[in-house]
């Protein structure tokens, strides 16, 4: 039956390439995992992220093999990045799991990324040996960390390594002042809003989110989140839902949250 359904709502974003041509889209927050590529081929998730007018996409998969496949169907799309689960599922575990460590070093090995994560630590799970070893391997590759987690766990992280680029999945779900309040304490962090709204409704931008955007203009960046298959019904939607509250800020700072942060971030182009 969900087979029969992405492959019908499918169809309909490939005939509907809405906001294509308009504000182009960097989205931050994208997954294609093991479950979805066996519903979605790589190619129709490729023409998917195009109709939507997503240029880039920071994708991570579990397994490692969803992200490979989709590089290969849009290397001009897909960003890597490495995430440390070889299955969905693990991620209340894979931080006392020493088989990850493996699994990262193997993958580092062979491919190129340019982020790992996204990871789900909270508090002292960052003390852990294999979270420890993931930044030390992010620290020898020079790579981003995208960080599902807590206030604490983020901290942590800075802590066992200063220099660190660190993207905050979903701005931690924090209130915006919370947000505020840790971008002005580390430097090097930067927030996605993937799989929130409370930015705006009906098409206004929230006075607070607004206020924390001015704040850290070259801080925030979108994100879908198509941590499961249906997801992927969204984003297209998601697209168009980032333009419409983005066109009731100033233009430069809408291309900052749209796209130009993460390429910044990332140092893409």
């Amino acid at each position: 039956m969900l087979r029969s359904i992405l492959t019908l709502t499918t169809a309909s974003w490939l005939c509907f390439p809405a906001f294509a041509q308009e504000r182009p889209i960097f989205d931050a927050h994208i997954h294609y995992s093991h479950d979805a590529v066996d519903l979605v081929p790589p190619e129709q998730v490729a023409k998917i992220l195009r109709n939507a007018g997503v240029r880039k996409a920071l994708v991570s998969s579990s397994d490692d093999n969803g992200t490979q496949l989709l590089l290969a169907a849009a290397p001009d799309i897909v960003v890597p990045a490495l995430r440390p689960y070889s299955r969905r599922g693990a991620i209340g575990t894979w931080m006392h799991d020493p088989k990850v460590i493996d699994y990262l070093e193997t993958n580092l090995a062979k491919n190129t990324y340019h982020a790992i994560g996204e990871f789900h630590a909270y508090g002292d799970d960052i003390k852990t040996p294999v979270v420890q070893r993931l930044i030390a391997l992010a620290r020898e590759n020079d790579l981003l960390l995208h960080h599902h987690g807590d206030r604490e766990a983020l901290d942590l992280i800075f802590e066992a390594w200063p220099q660190a680029r660190v993207l905050w999945a979903h701005s931690g779900f924090a209130n915006p002042q919370e947000v505020v309040d840790a971008l002005n304490t580390h430097p090097k962090l930067w927030a996605d809003l993937a799989y929130r709204s409370d930015m705006a409704s009906r098409g206004e931008v929230d006075p607070d989110w607004r206020a924390a955007f001015i704040a850290h203009p070259d801080r925030f960046m979108v994100g879908t989140d198509t941590f499961a298959p249906e997801r992927w019904y969204y984003v297209n939607e998601h697209s168009n839902f980032s333009r419409d509250w983005l066109a009731k800020l100033p233009d430069e700072l809408a291309d900052n949250i749209a796209f130009a942060n993460a390429e910044r971030m990332l140092a893409i182009k």
